[in-house]
């Protein structure tokens, strides 16, 4: 049975510099007028509130980009725009990711007034030659001094990190891990680094030139490694690269896993929106000048829709919600999407749980979770 659970995602599209590794829609530019943006946000929140109508808006999450690079003057805008459109639950979760080299602790009080209530800061390593090597900006000092800003002004603080870099050792990231569990997080998105067509990184990996790569079985050693210290830490995966203390889950992101609704604004930003029962994938212009232009001039910053049928629903909904530790509602799969006997011998082989109602990924199965999703659901 799906739930009424809504939230908004709002892409700031602009970064100080591209980082290598990156494959979501940021761009740099020198000009940027925020009216002009304040206005299309504002805008679009009132597009969606004429077409979906009454909502109860339970999470807004700034992504980018680099949202941290928004005056805090817009931020609000856009948050005053949605609470005129529709009433906020009780425990309203507004996000914003951070980086290190646009923290000061002006601008997060700044962000808290607006409204924030949670920030995510992109630390993604401790190590200063690492950080190098990803294109970031900041010093490893300068990420651990955001995250204390951060954490002087706001209740919820989370960091991201990536591992499986290039030339690290097992030991390395045991060192590395170990400093961000005891900054006192209570949030910790851990991803292994994924080399992506696209990138600059995926250019040069295709040239040869990306040398130092972990093997498969480094990789499976970082990962079990992981889980073992924020397991020991009491910051546990509820979804396969994100950690938390029990309630200070991303509410978010969870939506997203567990395939409830939410809405996208901005620049590339995707959603997916129930209309008189019928569930549809929305996306935007990527560019952020057209995105403007679109909203400006055909009052939508939308590209046309595509309604999901059911079964695509059901197969989305698989795939998303068995990376949560929390497994998958049956009662939300029919029958015919599952492969019942392949689902059968995963939870014989140890790769599957089923229990009331619910399958989920266990410790051996979700390492290998694509290979177990191709299984079931062909």
């Amino acid at each position: 049975m799906e739930t009424d659970a809504f939230g908004i995602y709002v892409h700031w599209p602009f970064c100080q510099a591209k980082c290598p590794y990156c494959d979501f829609n940021s761009h740099v530019s020198s000009r940027i007028e925020p009216a002009d943006w304040a206005r299309a946000y504002r805008a679009e929140i009132a597009r969606a509130k004429d077409e979906l109508g009454e909502r109860r808006v339970d999470t807004v999450f700034f992504g980018g980009g680099t949202p941290s690079l928004m005056p805090a003057d817009l931020v609000a805008d856009v948050i005053e725009a949605i609470r005129a459109a529709w009433p906020v639950a009780n425990d309203f979760e507004v996000t914003l990711e951070a980086n290190p080299t646009s923290a000061e602790a002006g601008r997060f009080r700044g962000y808290r007034e607006a409204g924030v209530s949670r920030i995510s800061i992109g630390l993604q390593s401790l190590d200063d030659g690492h950080l190098k090597a990803l294109g970031r900006l900041h010093s490893a000092a300068e990420g651990v001094s955001a995250l204390w800003m951060a954490q002087s002004v706001f209740d919820r603080v989370s960091a991201d990190l990536i591992y499986a870099r290039q030339n690290q050792s097992l030991e390395d990231w045991r060192h590395e891990l170990g400093q961000a569990l005891a900054l006192g997080l209570d949030h910790l998105s851990l991803y292994q680094l994924t080399i992506e067509d696209g990138t600059a990184f995926g250019d040069r990996f295709r040239a040869g030139g990306l040398r130092g790569l972990p093997s498969e079985d480094l990789g499976a050693d970082l990962y079990d490694l992981t889980q073992e210290m924020t397991g020991a830490a009491e910051l546990p995966a509820y979804e396969i690269s994100n950690h938390a203390r029990a309630g200070a889950e991303c509410r978010h992101n969870l939506i997203y896993w567990r395939g409830q609704e939410y809405l996208g604004i901005g620049p590339g930003a995707h959603g997916r929106i129930r209309i008189d029962g019928q569930w549809f994938a929305t996306e935007t212009h990527r560019m952020p000048g057209a995105w403007l232009s679109a909203v400006e001039r055909d009052g939508s910053g939308e590209l046309p829709r595509t309604a999901l049928p059911p079964e695509e629903r059901a197969v989305e909904y698989a795939m998303m919600s068995l990376r949560l530790a929390e497994g998958t509602e049956l009662s939300r799969l029919p029958d015919q999407s599952l492969n019942q006997g392949k689902l059968a011998d995963l939870v014989s082989s140890g790769h599957l749980w089923e229990r009331d109602g619910r399958i989920g990924a266990t410790a051996t199965g979700r390492p290998v979770l694509n290979a177990v999703l191709a299984e079931i659901l062909a």
